[in-house]
Formats: C-alpha cells, sequence, structure tokens
C-alpha cells in the first residue's frame, strides 16, 4: 500500500525506483517499455528501492546494454520489490492527473477488509526520519567544506559535489545549527527528500540560524523548508511534477532549463508578499515556484534537482554559483589571503 504517483521519464527507472523522495510511494512509469537497458551497481540513488512499488505497462525481459549487471526484474526480486506488469499506465497516469494522487495497493483480490484497510491508511509523518542518515559522515577531500544536511539525499549529490573536490559531511535531518556551526564548515547544503515538509519542523530553526551565518543552499525539499524558515507556506499539488523534462525559466536572465523533479509539493506564491524571499525561477507550464533568493543573503534554493540523475544537466552550473557564493563571502570575511 501506498500513495501512487507517476513519473513520465523515458529512462532512468533505476535512479527513479532508488530515489528517496519516492518513499512510502507507489510509482507508475507512462512510458510504455521499462527495464530495457537492465540496471547496474552505479546507478542507484540509494543502496535499496525507496518505491514501495513499480507498475509499468511492458518490463523488458532480455535487457541490452554493456553496463547491465541483471535485468529488472531479477534486480526487483533481489530486492523484494512487488510490481505489476501489463497494466495501460497512460490510463492510470489520466486517472491520477483527473482525481489526483491516491492511496492505491497492490492485491491478489479486492476484499472489504482491503478496502477498509486503504481507507485507513495515512501518509507518514516520519518519511524524512525513516530515510535520513542517524549518524554523521565524511566524503573528504582538501576542498572547499560543505555541510549536506541529509533528508533523503541522492548518491548523485555527493557525486557531484565530489566532482568538485567539495569536503562533505553529511549530518542527520535533526541537526543543530550549534552542532553545523561547530563543524567549521563554509556553507550548507539541503537536501531532497519525501513527504510534506510540514513534517520536518526541527529543520526550521536550523535553517534560520544557519542562513544568517553561512551560505546555503536548498535542494527539492530543502527548497520548501528553506521558504518555510522564511514565513512562506506550502500546498500539496493535485499530482505533482515527477519526470526529468520540465522546462523552468530563469526569471533574472531569461534563460530556460529542462530539469529533473520530483516532488508532490510546492512553494504558494501568494505567501511570499510579506517574506524576505525573492521568486527567481518558475515553472513554464504551471507557473510553480522553483527558484527563490533570501534578498541580502547568500542563500538560495531551487525546487528542482540541479544534479539531474536520471536527466538533463542543464542546471547543474548551480552547484559552482553555490561554490562562488561561498568564495565571495570567505573574501567578505578575510578568509582568502594573497
Amino acid at each position: 500500500m501506498g500513495e501512487i504517483v507517476f513519473n513520465t521519464g523515458m529512462s532512468g527507472y533505476q535512479e527513479s525506483i532508488t530515489d528517496l523522495s519516492y518513499h512510502g510511494q507507489i510509482l507508475t512509469f507512462t512510458y510504455p517499455l521499462i527495464g530495457n537497458y537492465g540496471v547496474n551497481a552505479e546507478d542507484a540513488e540509494s543502496f535499496k528501492p525507496a518505491a514501495k512499488a513499480i507498475v509499468t505497462h511492458e518490463v523488458a525481459r532480455r535487457p541490452s546494454n554493456w553496463r547491465s549487471t541483471m535485468s529488472l526484474p531479477a534486480w526487483a526480486k533481489k530486492n523484494d520489490l512487488p510490481g505489476l506488469t501489463g497494466v495501460d499506465t497512460r490510463a492510470l497516469t489520466k486517472e491520477i492527473r483527473d482525481y489526483g494522487v491516491m492511496r492505491a495497493a497492490i492485491v491478489d483480490e479486492v476484499t472489504p477488509a482491503i478496502l477498509e484497510e486503504l481507507k485507513a491508511t495515512i501518509a507518514s509523518q516520519q518519511a524524512v526520519a525513516e530515510v535520513s542518515t542517524q549518524r554523521p559522515y565524511v566524503n573528504p577531500t582538501d576542498g572547499v567544506s560543505i555541510a549536506l544536511i541529509d533528508f533523503g539525499l541522492k548518491n548523485s549529490i555527493l557525486r557531484t559535489l565530489a566532482k568538485r573536490n567539495v569536503n562533505v559531511t553529511v549530518f542527520p535531518a535533526t541537526v543543530s545549527a550549534e552542532t553545523i556551526l561547530a563543524a567549521g564548515v563554509d556553507g550548507v547544503l539541503l537536501s531532497n527528500g519525501p513527504g510534506d515538509p510540514m513534517d520536518v519542523p526541527t529543520a526550521i530553526p536550523m535553517i534560520q540560524t544557519i542562513q544568517d551565518q553561512l551560505p546555503l543552499m536548498g535542494i527539492c525539499l530543502g527548497h520548501q523548508l528553506f521558504a518555510i524558515a522564511n514565513g512562506a507556506n506550502t500546498y500539496k499539488m493535485k499530482f505533482g511534477h515527477r519526470g526529468f523534462n520540465h522546462a523552468v525559466r530563469n526569471l533574472m536572465t531569461g534563460r530556460i532549463d529542462f530539469t529533473s523533479q520530483n516532488h508532490g509539493y510546492a512553494v504558494d506564491p501568494a505567501s511570499l508578499a510579506d517574506t524576505n524571499l525573492e521568486v527567481t525561477q518558475e515553472e513554464i507550464n504551471d507557473h510553480t515556484v522553483e527558484g527563490l533568493q533570501l534578498k541580502g543573503r547568500p542563500a538560495f534554493s531551487v525546487q528542482y534537482h540541479p544534479d539531474a540523475a536520471p536527466g538533463p544537466h542543464d542546471a547543474e552550473y548551480l552547484f559552482d554559483d553555490f561554490l562562488d557564493l561561498i568564495a565571495s563571502t570567505k573574501e567578505k570575511k578575510g578568509g582568502f589571503h594573497a
């Protein structure tokens, strides 16, 4: 049982299934053929499937790719991941678009008891606590040092930072601002994650303290928490954004990026009027708030995934922008010397 959602990506099924933002959800793929290039050890976003189950129209039983180590059905069986195939997933997607995401179950037989249990099922309010690391760990380099707050982070964020020689300390979602500041880091990155941002109240005072002292960047759930910490509100979308082809316009430059997205909540634009937040980016089709900047501070956030695994890498430059903010902030404080 779980909340049934759909993903419009034509590829990237392994990354999606292991993306912790899908924790507690049944994932439907709109693309009719899934599994044609198999699975491998390198493309997983977490150590095991995050989705409760998957629904497909057709699954390839004989994958063909030089990186493939096993088929999707074999991998699913190995990881106890339930699934259905032979489903008209596009018809199912239309139903979700008409009625919104809803509770669903994969069963052998529909019985009154199953229906009653399904009606009583509610989304976990501990989703972030269920996926976040329980203790800090380090991905060490000799580069600039940041704290990465794990609300359900994707491995691709770590890979993207490692490519830039960033020294990363990953902290649990419940970490305090005092602990982060005591670590002597140069900046803070708020990760993606599952569920309702209002279910993560301990992050709000941490963000409010950190944004006044260190450069800060938020991604996906981190973006929503950043907004709430600065007085904005969020709302649950009818069926969310889940796919790798969402066009986003930068309102500052006019630049348009195609982005990878996975979220069921969004920032309410009407709630921003009395805050110090400025909208920097929006989704072209439905005008969802996709980027925020805190006025007068080196702190910003985006709703999409600039690490883009899978998806286009149009917005990966945002990590460089974040590192530039850290460098300029250190210069103003006298941290760099000729």
